[in-house]
């Protein structure tokens, strides 16, 4: 029998307890100093310490642009158009002539009446000294009485007749002045409605032309019945305070308009087809920049909430149903998750108007993760700090990050 020069080595079946107990010792150890690392480890949050401030409520309007006074120019007298004193699209001064209407007729009518007047004070004075003369026959009885009664009624009638005329020849310049038609404002006029050579009267529906003032301006604005109703109850009980009056305007183009107006005031009655309130706002135009019926989008602060709170906007987040919460630094260090009311945001922060108090540290950088009972190392936003996103299991990457805001 030949013999294999390999030799097979068998080892007892014991010998690999040993080193199965060793590898297990190490592992033990290796997974308690992980745990013991990683509770040791607590996430790292960033806060700020909640102020109160004042916060304006601001408004945003839809309005549209009206004229400061508006003029249609309406004939007086009926007649036919003459002339046209006027450049269309121009500015205007108040009383300045612009149409002409044919005034033969009304210089006529003058005349006429000045006539009659001219009669009714000669045949006034023949009865005033027909009256005169019989006063002293009738006292002498050389008369009937009732006649020198007649004669002084007759001297009286003329003097009346004097008066009518008189008032008759008024009525009949003021006609012939009525034949040129001045600007009653001062303002642009449009386009002229009536040429030369149209018929007018003073009962036609149509003008002649239309003056528009349009520096100042108004601008009317649209605001819900119930929104004012609400802001005017606030007001009531104090928990807001007035705003400021001063408006500034949006363009359609989304340009601002450079000059800043004032509410003037806002209408008692509420429109039954929209349920809206019409707020007035004047603004100066001396450029003509803002024309009559342009829409423009209105922007002021109505009130002012004096028990605000205004955090970082990515400090407060949403539940699936919409509603907020923010994360707080709680006792031992814990994270709290607390339900807040913020239904605004100003500039670049959110207002909280409810669910936070002063003085409670409210959780903004650290949020990835961050659940409620979690431990945490807080520490404040003021200075540059070394903030690890929350995981579960203890673990993250670290970033840098440094707040703005004020923290305890």
């Amino acid at each position: 029998m030949t013999t294999s020069p390999l030799k097979v080595f068998r080892r007892p079946i014991g010998w690999r307890w040993p080193l199965l107990l060793v590898a297990g010792a190490s592992l033990a150890a290796c997974s308690g100093e992980s745990s013991k690392s990683a509770q040791q480890h607590d996430a790292e949050v960033g806060y700020i310490v909640a102020q109160t401030s004042s916060v304006p409520l601001a408004a945003t309007l839809s309005g549209r642009t009206v004229a400061f006074e508006t003029s249609e120019v309406r004939p007086q007298v009926t007649g036919v158009i003459k002339r046209r004193f006027f450049t269309e699209g121009s500015t205007v001064k108040a009383g300045q002539p612009l149409f002409e209407i044919d005034p033969s007729l009304y210089r006529a009518a003058v005349n006429q009446a000045q006539a009659n007047l001219s009669s009714a004070r000669a045949t006034a004075d023949a009865a005033s000294v027909k009256a005169e003369r019989y006063r002293p026959l009738a006292d002498m009885e050389a008369i009937a009485k009732q006649d020198y009664t007649d004669a002084l009624a007759e001297s009286r009638t003329a003097r009346a007749s004097i008066a009518q005329n008189a008032a008759a020849l008024d009525t009949a310049k003021i006609n012939l002045r009525f034949t040129t038609v001045p600007a009653p404002i001062s303002g642009r006029i449009g386009r002229q409605l009536f040429t030369v050579g149209a018929l007018v009267s003073a009962s036609q529906t149509d003008p002649l032309a239309v003056i528009q003032r349009m520096d100042p301006i108004y601008v009317d604005m649209q605001q819900s019945a119930a929104e004012v109703t609400a802001l005017r109850r606030r007001l009531a009980e104090g928990g807001v305070t007035p705003g400021s009056t001063q408006v500034h305007l949006q363009m359609d183009d989304g340009s601002r308009y450079p000059q800043a107006g004032t509410v003037q005031f806002s209408e008692v009655t509420v429109d039954q087809t929209t349920g809206t309130v019409t707020l007035r706002a004047r603004f100066p135009n001396p450029d003509g920049m803002l024309l009559p019926g342009m829409f423009v989008t209105a922007m002021f602060d109505q009130a002012s909430d004096p028990n605000a709170i205004l955090i970082p906007q990515a400090a407060v987040q949403r539940d699936f149903d919409g509603s907020a919460y923010v994360m707080l630094v709680g006792a031992d260090n814990k994270a709290v998750r607390r339900k807040v009311i913020s239904e605004r945001t100003y500039q670049e922060f959110s207002v909280v108007t409810g669910g936070l108090k002063k003085g409670e540290k409210v959780i903004i950088q650290g949020l990835n993760g961050l659940r409620q009972g979690a431990a945490i190392k807080p520490v404040a936003s003021t200075v540059p700090q070394k903030v690890a996103p929350h995981k579960e299991g203890g673990e993250g990457q670290s970033g840098h990050a440094s707040g703005s805001a004020k923290g305890g």
